[in-house]
């Protein structure tokens, strides 16, 4: 692929394009658009929204609910932007990996786009689940390859023209985070015992310390999903802002010069997010794996000691 059919796919040539557009209107009603105007619209484009942008549409207005009160706290389950290209996403995601499974099911050897995703499925059972959780978590290997393709189909949505990438709101990173945690948990105390989870808890020292141990193990149990969380969303939303901003630098100098070097860089950078979407599904999966390996590992180590000492 090369460089101008890249750069035309992007979403950021759209988000110039309206821009522009958007400019030229206002320059013939309202005079010319303030550089604060420009960027606050251009900004709107990596924000969360309650419409969608179509083609050869234009804007269509999602539906909107009466927001739901429960115990004095407002729920609003209206559907926006990232809510619609979340359950694309999964949409998607099934429908690929179901032609995969039919295709493999019908070739022993494995072709086309079968192929691909066996390639993916083995590189994250020999290079992240066998490695960091041991054969105990290749029976987590359902959830971990939904995650990996989850995220970084949402990841890839960033990259096509009129998209959205749902991982760059704050609120999907945190449910990802929030079953990541469950999973955590529920494979440690499945190979530990309920007995030896919560025992871990007092970190092995005295009873006198377990009022300053306990509430630390238990912060330690949330640092890890916050972590996850905070990561993917910071990542994908740091790479839209800054493709925005160089935007932005071409309306501020009003320049030849300035635009073309702006535009060299947004597609350097257009690469550098392709290869960030694959880089954070594949990191939230490893972490993932890492601290579900670690609670798998701990539930293993007192057999492993009684067997050496029984030799």
């Amino acid at each position: 692929m090369n460089f101008l059919a890249f750069f035309t796919s992007a979403d950021t040539t759209h988000v110039a394009a309206e821009s522009a557009q958007h400019a030229a209107a206002a320059g013939e009603h309202h005079g010319e658009m303030s550089v604060s105007e420009m960027f606050k619209h251009l900004f709107e484009h990596v924000q969360d929204s309650r419409e969608l942008e179509l083609p050869f549409i234009g804007h269509v207005p999602l539906p909107q609910f009466a927001p739901i009160e429960i115990g004095g706290v407002s729920l609003d389950l209206s559907i926006t932007k990232h809510v619609v290209f979340l359950w694309f996403s999964a949409a998607l995601l099934i429908l690929l990996m179901v032609l995969a499974a039919r295709a493999n099911r019908k070739n022993r050897v494995p072709t086309g786009w079968g192929n691909l995703v066996e390639v993916f499925v083995k590189f994250i059972r020999d290079e992240i689940v066998v490695p960091n959780m041991g054969e105990a978590g290749l029976k987590y290997m359902p959830y971990l390859l939904t995650t990996f393709f989850y995220i970084l189909i949402m990841n890839l949505f960033g990259l096509v023209p009129w998209g959205s990438s749902a991982t760059g709101n704050v609120s999907v990173t945190a449910g990802l985070a929030i079953v990541a945690f469950i999973m955590i948990q529920f494979s440690a105390i499945r190979a530990q015992g309920l007995g030896h989870y919560l025992a871990h808890l007092t970190g092995g020292v005295p009873v006198f310390l377990w009022p300053i141990m306990i509430p630390i193990e238990i912060l330690g149990l949330f640092t890890k999903p916050f972590a996850l969380c905070i990561r993917l969303f910071a990542n994908m939303t740091g790479g839209h802002l800054v493709i925005v901003s160089l935007f932005g630098l071409i309306f501020l100098f009003k320049s030849y010069l300035i635009g073309a070097v702006t535009t060299s860089f947004v597609v350097a950078i257009n690469f550098l997010e392709l290869f960030v979407a694959f880089l954070q599904a594949y990191v939230f999966t490893m972490l993932t794996s890492i601290f579900m390996g670690l609670g798998i590992q701990a539930g293993h180590a007192p057999h492993d000691e009684h067997a050496e000492h029984s030799h």
